[in-house]
């Protein structure tokens, strides 16, 4: 039964290149809404900022509790949309758990780039460092990506690694260009490999798809600290999580890889018996 449930949760049928491209122009022309639930205000404190690059940052506390940890919570979307009241619940269910989770609000592709992106993240990953707090970097997707993204350019700055980073069906190669992905393909009921590369050629700006702010799988990643990732093997990015894991072994980093069989993409966020485990994975990562 949790497969078409969480099919039916996701509330999408997998659109095309042509739908990709229609909705990034209705989505320029008309935006969605990013502020979080009122139901989040009920038990936690939500408060709101800006960031030194002028975005909108939601920072959410557990109420009279200090905080163990903080989160930098980069949301998914395909870079093209919004976050969901999906990626708000886990963001939630973080903070209950113990964790300042900072969201920033980043400008969606076409207008926020790879380049810009990656940097302005950079920078706030970088002021929340200092607070004191152990920081643990988290996506889910294209947060993935840019959560990967943003640990390489701290470790490119000479800046002490997360103590943790957390990747959700994350988006590392953004050529598609692997093989394998169009074998999975056909039982990926949300994702094709065509509508993925309208988006990231959206996305990468004046960066190649191979660049490693782009496309994290093609880094460096000698010098990160710990990751742990979740991968479902109907998602068609689960060929590219698949490969990460002999690059961080060679690099010396440690990889905590979760493969689910059968689950498809961002299945952490959803509430399956799959999706509550992964998220118990993800809120024990806070206490270390």
């Amino acid at each position: 039964m949790a497969m078409p449930l969480a099919i039916a949760l996701l509330g999408r049928r997998r659109p095309s290149a042509d739908d990709i491209r229609r909705e990034i122009a209705a989505l320029q022309a008309k935006p969605k809404s990013f502020a979080p639930p009122a139901s989040l205000r009920r038990t936690l404190d939500v408060t709101a900022t800006t960031s030194m690059a002028g975005w909108p940052v939601f920072t959410v506390t557990p109420r009279g509790v200090t905080p163990s940890s903080r989160v930098l919570y980069l949301h998914g979307g395909a870079y093209i949309r919004e976050i969901t009241r999906h990626h708000w619940k886990l963001v939630g269910q973080l903070a209950s758990a113990g964790a300042a989770v900072t969201v920033p609000i980043y400008p969606v592709a076409p207008r926020g780039t790879a380049s810009h992106l990656v940097a302005a993240s950079a920078d706030l990953a970088e002021r929340l460092a200092t607070r004191g707090e152990p920081l643990v970097v988290a996506g889910d997707s294209a947060g993935g990506g840019l959560a990967l993204a943003v640990a390489l350019a701290l470790r490119d700055r000479g800046i002490t690694s997360p103590a943790h980073t957390a990747l959700i069906s994350p988006w590392l190669d953004a050529t598609g260009s692997h093989p394998e992905i169009r074998e999975i393909a056909p039982r990926d009921p949300w994702q094709h490999p065509d509508s993925l590369t309208v988006a990231a050629d959206a996305y990468r700006g004046e960066l190649d798809r191979e660049h490693p702010w782009v496309s994290p799988l093609n880094g460096d990643l000698t010098g990160l600290g710990p990751i742990t990732l979740f991968t479902g093997t109907r998602d068609i990015l689960n060929v590219d999580a698949r490969r990460f894991r002999p690059l961080a072994s060679a690099a010396g980093v440690s990889l905590d890889l979760h493969e689910e069989p059968e689950m498809i993409h961002v299945y952490p966020l959803l509430p399956i018996p799959e999706g509550k485990k992964a998220r118990t994975i993800l809120c024990g990562l806070l206490a270390d």
